[in-house]
C-alpha cells in the first residue's frame, strides 16, 4: 500500500498540467502549507519533451498522451478529430508547440463584463508579468525573472519573412508583439522556451519546488474520484498502480485537469447533470448541468503548399545528411528546426470588419502532412493554419460510464454554426490573398491543398469539413460565472460545495483569442493567490 494512504495534506492539487504546476509551486513557496500533487502520467524524463520540435513525436504516444478523440457531428464534421492532451508532469505544457500568446485585453474585459470581478485586462496583466522571464526584457507588458521563460526564434527563416512581408502588401500591418498594446497584425511569434529547450510548466514550475519537505508529488496518480464529508469536499480517491489510495485535504482541493479531465473527475464525484449521473449509477452531490457544459475550441483551417525550396522540417525528416546536419547544429548551439516552436511566424486579423478584435489566427508552420502528427509530405512543405478565435459552436463533455478509466465524450460541436463556417471561409480568401502576393510565391511550387479547384464557398466549406483541425484549446466546461449554469465563482469556488476549486482552462468564461498555455499558467498564478489569501 502507497506511503501515502490516509495521510491528510493542507492542499491537494489533481493535475500536474499547466496550472496545476503553478499551485504546486505558490501554494508550497512559504513552507507553512503541505502540498500533495497529482498526476496520473509519468515523469517528464523523455528527451524528447525538452527538445522542442519533440513535441511532433508525441501525438500518438500513449506514455505522455490521453490520445483523446472527439466524436463525430452528423451537422457538423461527421468525424473525430485527433485532441492530444498531455499525461506527463507539465501536461499539455510538455507537449504543446511552445507558443505564447495570452489573448486579446478585451477577452478579459467580457470575462469582467460577464461578473467575474477580478478578472479584467487590467486584474490578470501583473499575473501574466509576474510568470514571465521575457528574453526582450521588463516594460509596462512584459516581466523578467518569473519562471515561464518567453524567447525570440533563435533567427528569421526566409519562408517566415516572406509569410510576414507578404502580409504588409496585402495590407496587413506589421507586429512586433501580440502580447503588447494592439494584437493586429503579422510577425515572428514568441515560444516558451529557453537556450533551444522547452520550458513547460514542471520545467519553470515544478523543478525548482522538487526538494521542498512540504510538497509531495505523485506520479502515475490517476484521480478516480473527490470524497466528501455532507457538502465539503474532504479528500480524494486516486489509482496509483493498480492500488486505491485515499488522501485528504485539511484545507483545500483544487482540480487542475484541464478542460477534459475536471468536468469529468467532478461527474464521476456526483457533481454534474443530475439525470447524467443517476444513468451511470452515481449517487448525485450536487445537480450542476453546468459541468462539461459550454465546450470551446478553436478549430481551423490548413493550407498547405509544395515549395521550390529545400529549407523545411519536411527535407529533415526525408533527408539523412540533413538530418545530421540539423542534429549537429542543435548539439552544438541549440539554435536550428530542433529548437522550433511549431509555428515560426503568425498574424492576427478580422474577417468579420465589426468584430471588437481580430477573429483569425493564422500561423506559419515549416513542415506540411497528410494527417496531424503523421509524416511529412516526400517534398518541401509548409502550413498556413488559420484558427477561428470566437466560435459560437460550443459543445460538452460527458462521462460515458461511471469507469474513471473510460474516456468521456468529448463533443465539439465543431462547424455548427453558420456564421462559424462563413468566417473561416472569410479567413481562406484573406490568406490567398496573401499567399498570392509575390513575396511569397516566388517559394511556392502550388496550393497542395485544398488546390486551385477549391474556388467557391460551398468548396471550401466541403475542405473545412473534410480537413479542418483543432488548435487544441478547449476551454469552459467548468466555467467562470454568476448565471445559474456557472461551476465555479470569481474565486474559483465551486458552486455550493465547501473545500473545492477548480484552476485551468476549464474556468474560461469564453474563449481567449488566442493559444491557452499563457492564460492557463495564469489562472494558476492567480488562483494561488486566492488560495493564499482565503488561508490566512
Amino acid at each position: 500500500m502507497s506511503s501515502l494512504d490516509g495521510k491528510t495534506f493542507d492542499f491537494i492539487v489533481v493535475g500536474a498540467g499547466s496550472a496545476g504546476c503553478v499551485l504546486a509551486n505558490r501554494l508550497s513557496a512559504d513552507g507553512k502549507h503541505s502540498v500533495l500533487l497529482l498526476e496520473a502520467g509519468v515523469k517528464d524524463r523523455s528527451p524528447w519533451i525538452h527538445i522542442p520540435l519533440g513535441y511532433g513525436k508525441h501525438f500518438s504516444n500513449a506514455a505522455v498522451n490521453w490520445l483523446y478523440k472527439t466524436a463525430p457531428n452528423p451537422d457538423g464534421m461527421n468525424r473525430e478529430v485527433v485532441q492530444p492532451r498531455g499525461k506527463v508532469l507539465g501536461g499539455s505544457s510538455a507537449i504543446n508547440g511552445m507558443v505564447y500568446i495570452r489573448g486579446h485585453r478585451e477577452d478579459y474585459n467580457q470575462w469582467r463584463q460577464l461578473g467575474n470581478t477580478g478578472w479584467s485586462y487590467e486584474d490578470v496583466l501583473p499575473y501574466f508579468r509576474k510568470a514571465e522571464d521575457q528574453q526582450r526584457g521588463e516594460d509596462e507588458y512584459h516581466g523578467v525573472g518569473g519562471p515561464l521563460a518567453v524567447s525570440d526564434p533563435w533567427g528569421k527563416h526566409p519562408l517566415a519573412e516572406a509569410f510576414i512581408d507578404a502580409a504588409e502588401a496585402a495590407g496587413h500591418p506589421r507586429n512586433d508583439d501580440f502580447n503588447g498594446p494592439d494584437q493586429t497584425g503579422f510577425g515572428y511569434s514568441q515560444w516558451t522556451m529557453r537556450n533551444g529547450r522547452r520550458c513547460s510548466a514542471a520545467v519553470g514550475y515544478l523543478k525548482p519546488a522538487r526538494k521542498r519537505p512540504n510538497l509531495t508529488i505523485a506520479t502515475e496518480a490517476h484521480a478516480t474520484r473527490l470524497l466528501f464529508d455532507g457538502k465539503r469536499a474532504s479528500g480524494i480517491e486516486y489509482d496509483e498502480k493498480g492500488q486505491t489510495v485515499t488522501a485528504h485535504a485539511g484545507r483545500e482541493i483544487i482540480v487542475s485537469g484541464g478542460a477534459i479531465n475536471s468536468p469529468q473527475l467532478l461527474q464521476l464525484s456526483g457533481l454534474g447533470p443530475a439525470e447524467l449521473l443517476r444513468s451511470h449509477g452515481i449517487d448525485v452531490v450536487a445537480d450542476m448541468p453546468g459541468v462539461g457544459d459550454r465546450l470551446c475550441d478553436h478549430i481551423n483551417v490548413p493550407l498547405m503548399f509544395r515549395l521550390n525550396k529545400r529549407f523545411t522540417v519536411n527535407d529533415v525528416v526525408n533527408s539523412f545528411p540533413i538530418r545530421m546536419k540539423t542534429a549537429a547544429q542543435y548539439a552544438y548551439n541549440r539554435s536550428g528546426f530542433l529548437a522550433m516552436g511549431v509555428s515560426f511566424a503568425q498574424g492576427f486579423f478580422k474577417v468579420d470588419p465589426s468584430a471588437v478584435s481580430p477573429d483569425i489566427q493564422s500561423q506559419i508552420m515549416l513542415f506540411s502532412s497528410p494527417k496531424v502528427g503523421g509524416n511529412p509530405f516526400p517534398f518541401p512543405g509548409a502550413t498556413i493554419v488559420s484558427a477561428l478565435l470566437r466560435p459560437e459552436s460550443k459543445g460538452h463533455v460527458k462521462i460515458l460510464s461511471a469507469d474513471p478509466f473510460e474516456a468521456p465524450e468529448i463533443q465539439p460541436n465543431y462547424l455548427t454554426a453558420q456564421k462559424d463556417r462563413d468566417v473561416l471561409v472569410g479567413a481562406v480568401r484573406i490568406m490567398r490573398k496573401i499567399t498570392n502576393q509575390s513575396q511569397f510565391l516566388k517559394y511556392v511550387v502550388e496550393e497542395h491543398e485544398p488546390g486551385p479547384d477549391c474556388i467557391n464557398d460551398d468548396e471550401i466549406v466541403d475542405y473545412l469539413y473534410r480537413m479542418a483541425r483543432t488548435s487544441y484549446h478547449p476551454v469552459s466546461t467548468c466555467r467562470m460565472g454568476t448565471d445559474p449554469t456557472a461551476v465555479v465563482d470569481e474565486r474559483l469556488r465551486v458552486y455550493g460545495i465547501e473545500g473545492l476549486r477548480v484552476a485551468d482552462a476549464s474556468i474560461m468564461p469564453t474563449l481567449i483569442s488566442g493559444n491557452t498555455n499563457a492564460p492557463a499558467i495564469m489562472i494558476g498564478e492567480k488562483a494561488s493567490d486566492m488560495i493564499l489569501e482565503d488561508a490566512a
